[in-house]
């Protein structure tokens, strides 16, 4: 502005206001137009965020119902507040069970018979204490640095063994207590001694006053202050032992946690209320949807007026593809005794758009047809062979029905001794109650027998079983083995899993050839070959799957049971409303779809604006130089002519007074 603060003296009219008021006007034209195009293509950008949010808010109750486990919802009560039960509907089914208690489990606890001076520096001998809890062994070290009853204490709690200790003031000295970490039986504590300074390693004098098993004599060693026991409980009649107080997958889908003895009578049963909250969340998010359609796209036909996005393409898109799905048959079940929404009470109001829901319908078509009414949402798949069950769909999976053919059923891995186990009876002592299995290939077990005399062969099997399902390590892994005779009475380990990963090898055995395993065979386990629509599929354990590119039964997923080979007949794909619209708006708000589509459209042309109103900034500022450069030409123009007149002026006044004289 300061190269046009002059403008205007010489002519007195072409000034920098001038410059302005013409450059204003110049510039109002296109930015009146560029400031309507912003505002309007925010308004859409917002309304567009607004249906997107709204068509989001459709996908959480259509994913829960999209999951067949979803649609089973069971309750399960019990008459015993201390015998409480939840259940997993995934797994559940109806029944009542009658229950009984009659044992709890308990840690086993140990205490020292000989009460101590002092925690700090009287002495406890010094050795090496062994700890066995369960198929933990644990070996501590007393020495010069913790030869109190404190160190010994705290030497076993940070050996990490399996069992807790403590010092207790008993106002007449100090006493050892132990306590196991885990209830049960597979937990109780076993302590040997080995290089008792006190003492022989059993003489009851020095360290060896720690020691405990169940074989010792009575009055030495430790003492049992709370002996380990196993949680019993009746269902049924039928006893079921756990080592805690809770017992899983005793029955499917249950769980119970125990308190206290007692009697009970469990009762599972459908929640049909909880479904039913399910089905009315989608109704409720789906009218909410066509709300906000209303409010964005609405036409008041009184008024005449449209609103923002009234006959907007994008929005009759998603409430044709919406309604196209809601109100149709679902394929794959035209013969169903349900066959689409309207069949379950849920109906269409043509005068609103939206939903209406009777629940009562609903509860009883459940109630009546469970797997009819689970398919009409969730994805399923209806095999002819019951040994073959469907896992999943993929992306790509079509509805339709699909052959199954098996040319290698799963196999697990097995381990097998060279010889016949003997009828018994059996000697099990030190030089033979130690047993280790590597499984899976990394997975190292290591069992320990219980020791004892005249074990029939039946009972060291079950012994093993035992031990088996007691590992600590295979159920972390939540793998588990099972021991048994083969059809030529040779010891047998055969795992749980299926496939190419699973195995079972012998590692170590004492006395090997008590169990006639001099010698052992291991064979790997095999994972599952065959077809699926045709094509050749890829095995997983038992699963048998197609990857994409495959046609419809692409990314079908199937579990094939049982040992057969050759046609395992067909499964008959169906995927349910849920699924189908978790897929639909999946795409609508994905990248790619017609919502994205639209926003990126948007935010393009709010790009397209900025981009005018820079070219439009560099149009006006070449306007006002051009204005101001003409205008300073001519103001010097102006200025030259008005200085000439200046000049004539001045000149004539100067004749003037001569011109007079000599008229007179």
């Amino acid at each position: 502005m300061a190269g046009i603060s002059s403008l205007g003296v010489g002519s007195g009219v072409l000034n920098a206001d001038l410059v302005d008021q013409l450059v204003a006007a110049e510039r109002k034209p296109t930015e009146t137009r560029l400031t309507r195009e912003t505002q309007q293509t925010e308004a859409l950008l917002s309304a567009y965020g607004k249906l997107r949010s709204a068509v989001t808010e459709l996908r959480l109750p259509m994913r829960q119902l999209s999951s067949p486990d979803n649609l089973k919802a069971f309750s399960a009560t019990s008459t015993n507040e201390n015998i409480g039960v939840s259940v997993d509907s995934t797994k559940a089914s109806r029944g009542t069970y009658s229950v009984e208690v009659t044992s709890l489990a308990s840690a086993q606890a140990l205490a020292s018979r000989t009460a101590f001076a002092d925690r700090d520096s009287t002495s406890v001998g010094q050795g090496t204490l062994q700890l066995s809890v369960g198929d933990k062994v644990t070996d501590i070290t007393i020495d010069n640095s913790n030869d109190t009853l404190q160190g010994l204490a705290n030497a076993i709690n940070e050996a990490n063994a399996g069992v807790s200790a403590g010092v207790i003031d008993t106002g007449s000295g100090y006493q050892l207590v132990m306590s196991a970490d885990e209830t049960g039986t597979a937990n109780a504590v076993s302590i040997s001694v080995t290089g008792d300074t006190g003492g022989t390693n059993t003489d009851d004098q020095g360290l060896s006053r720690f020691a405990f098993n169940t074989g010792m004599d009575a009055g030495s060693g430790l003492q049992e202050t709370i002996a380990a026991n196993d949680a019993v409980m009746k269902i049924n009649g039928i006893d079921v032992t756990r080592s805690s107080n809770t017992f899983e997958n005793v029955i499917d889908g249950l769980t119970f946690d125990i308190k206290d003895k007692g009697t009970s009578t469990v009762s599972v049963n459908q929640d049909l209320g909880a479904v039913s909250d399910r089905v009315q969340g989608f109704v409720d998010k789906f009218n909410g949807l066509q709300s906000t359609i209303d409010s964005l796209a609405g036409f008041n036909s009184e008024s005449g007026q449209g609103s923002l996005l009234t006959g907007d393409s994008t929005v009759r898109g998603i409430q044709n593809q919406l309604r196209n799905i809601l109100t149709r048959v679902v394929p794959g079940m035209e013969n169903a005794s349900v066959r689409s929404l309207a069949d379950v009470g849920i109906t269409t109001n043509f005068e609103t758009g939206g939903l209406e829901f009777d629940r009562a319908r609903f509860e009883e078509k459940l109630k009546a047809n469970p797997d009819d009414v689970t398919a009409l949402f969730a994805e399923q798949g209806r095999t002819t062979d019951s040994q073959v069950e469907f896992v999943r769909s993929g992306l790509d999976t079509a509805p339709g029905k699909y052959d199954i053919n098996v040319t290698q059923p799963a196999t697990r891995g097995q381990l097998v001794a060279g010889a016949a186990l003997g009828a018994g009876p059996f000697q099990i002592d030190a030089s033979n109650d130690e047993l280790s299995l590597s499984v899976n290939g990394d997975l190292a077990v290591n069992l320990q027998l219980t020791q004892g005399a005249d074990i029939s062969q039946q009972a060291l099997l079950d012994d093993i079983q035992a031990q088996l399902d007691s590992n600590n390590a295979l159920n972390a892994a939540g793998v588990s083995i099972q021991a048994g005779l083969d059809e030529n009475g040779r010891l047998a380990f055969t795992s749980s899993e299926y496939g190419n990963e699973s195995s079972v090898s012998l590692t170590s055995a004492e006395g090997a050839a008590t169990f006639g395993l001099g010698t052992t065979t291991s064979t790997d386990g095999r994972d599952v070959a065959g077809t699926i629509d045709g094509r050749a599929a890829e095995g997983d354990g038992q699963v048998l799957f197609l990857g994409s590119g495959n046609g419809g039964a692409s990314g079908l997923q199937v579990r094939i049971l049982g040992d057969q080979a050759g046609s395992r007949g067909s499964i008959q794909f169906i995927e349910g409303v849920g699924e189908r619209t978790v897929d639909l708006v999946t795409n609508m708000v994905g990248a790619g779809g017609a919502i994205e589509s639209r926003t990126d459209s948007l935010n393009r042309e709010l790009e397209q604006i900025q981009d005018s109103r820079v070219r439009l900034e560099e149009r006006i500022t070449s306007y006002r130089e051009r204005l101001v450069s003409q205008f300073s030409a001519a103001d010097s123009l102006i200025s030259q002519l008005n200085s000439t007149r200046d000049y004539v002026t001045q000149q004539l006044a100067a004749l003037a007074p001569q011109n007079n004289r000599n008229n007179n």
